[in-house]
């Protein structure tokens, strides 16, 4: 992707050359830059309807996540027992 780059960036030209690892790791920054800063523009706040619809999916997960665990530990207690042979 070819941007536009400064012109106290092309007043030395080692620093817009790809090939010379100073230039890569400043174009690769300058690069980075102008992506978040074209995200962070593009990036709306969420409604309040928006918003409610993702804590209440997130919440959905949090309990199956929570149950999945608990179920195993569940299972896997008496199993332990078993193995180790309880006292």
């Amino acid at each position: 992707m070819a941007s536009k780059t400064p012109a106290r960036l092309s007043a030395m030209p080692f620093l817009t050359d790809k090939n010379n690892p100073v230039g890569y790791v400043v174009q690769g920054a300058y690069e980075f830059a102008q992506d978040s800063r074209r995200l962070v523009q593009r990036c709306t706040k969420p409604d309040a309807k928006e918003f409610k619809k993702i804590a209440v999916a997130c919440a959905v997960g949090f309990a199956i996540m929570g149950f999945i665990g608990y179920t195993v530990k569940l299972v896997f207690i008496p199993i332990n027992n078993i193995i180790v042979g309880g006292s």
